[in-house]
């Protein structure tokens, strides 16, 4: 069935018994993946989440039932999460739908599908399934999305400071979370002490106020240069720039990628998906950043930017062991990227 911003809202908060299978699609793939963060909120910390993919189903379609029929081994509440999802997971969700039982709820993000696209016509047509299309949003809905981001998290973002965040992304909603993002762990907010955004904040850690200096770091990090990493690391050392300073501008780098990335795969044109993303891309930069988007995939660059906001969490601990936890957090994406070359 097909499900408006509200229905969809209701449902992933409250999972309905009679709704095994969501699906989650449409061009602005950030904002179905903060629609599935409210299911998983809905299940709870202690809930066991199973984690597929489209290839794994299209290799086992009788997957994806098994787990929605099955307990979870701990005796907590039990869901299902699909990446990629395309038509090729067509038997699989027929299975799903089709079972007698399927107790655990299925959530699946399948990007930008066609209209004609055999899944897409399953789940709208089927009583047992609920899909939402998510579009990106204009300016004023994307001011809203900031502010209320930052408000789930202890920031209050005041419409002057969530426009800027706004343009700062080109009102992508991935790129926007993750300067929120900075902005929470920079001020140190939180729920239970809130903290109020400013300005200043702001212009210590926008995207558009690179770091020169690290900008070999970014670019040796991300595109597997191993060599070239430990050079600047040293190099960075020897002037006692903490690493707190270096992880900003990598998320900001891996964001930018992972936005380029989202439109490469869905044009197949790797000039045109750099040139939308405007003056992000300094232009002397254009042929590295080029290369990091074809070094990393949707997947993998999403990986990347949640251990740098792991490895950033770890730096404000101080300069002792949050340090060496951020250098060994580079290292491993560096690594990752240089196989990902080879």
């Amino acid at each position: 069935m097909k499900a408006n911003r509200g229905q969809i809202e209701k449902a992933l908060d409250a999972p309905p018994q009679d709704i095994r299978f969501f699906l989650l699609y449409g061009p602005d793939e950030a904002g179905s993946q903060a629609l599935a963060r409210r299911l998983e909120r809905a299940m709870g910390p202690q809930a066991e989440r199973i984690d597929l993919d489209g290839s794994t189903l299209k290799d086992d379609p009788a997957r994806l039932s098994d787990e929605a029929a099955s307990f979870s081994m701990f005796g907590d509440r039990r869901w299902i999460r699909v990446s990629s999802m395309g038509d090729e997971s067509l038997p699989a969700l027929t299975a799903l739908l089709e079972g007698e039982a399927a107790g655990n709820p299925v959530i699946a993000m399948a990007g930008a599908l066609k209209p004609t696209s055999k899944l897409l016509k399953l789940a709208l047509d089927h009583k047992g399934a609920l899909a939402f299309i998510s579009y990106q949003p204009d300016a004023r809905e994307a001011e809203q999305i900031a502010i209320g981001i930052a408000r789930e998290s202890g920031l209050r973002l005041s419409s002057d400071l969530a426009r800027r965040i706004v343009a700062l992304a080109n009102g992508d909603r991935a790129l926007m979370a993750g300067e929120v993002e900075k902005l929470i762990l920079y001020l140190d907010a939180a729920p239970e002490h809130p903290r109020e955004a400013t300005a200043e904040a702001l212009d210590a850690l926008s995207a558009d106020n690179p770091d020169t200096e690290v900008a070999p770091l970014v670019n040796a990090v991300l595109g597997g240069d191993l060599k070239a990493m430990h050079r600047e690391l040293a190099s960075l050392a020897e002037t006692g720039t903490a690493m707190a300073s270096v992880i900003r501008p990598l998320l900001s780098r891996a964001m930018l990628v992972a936005n380029i990335r989202t439109a490469f795969d869905s044009s197949g044109r790797l000039e045109s998906a750099v040139e939308s993303a405007g003056k992000a891309v300094f232009w002397k930069e254009k042929g590295l950043v080029s290369r990091q988007v074809q070094t990393w995939n949707a997947p993998g660059i999403a990986r990347v930017i949640q251990r740098l906001l792991e490895a950033e969490r770890s730096s404000r601990g101080g300069r002792g062991l949050g340090d060496l936890m951020v250098r060994h957090e580079l290292l491993a994406i560096a690594r990752q990227a240089a196989r990902e070359r080879a």
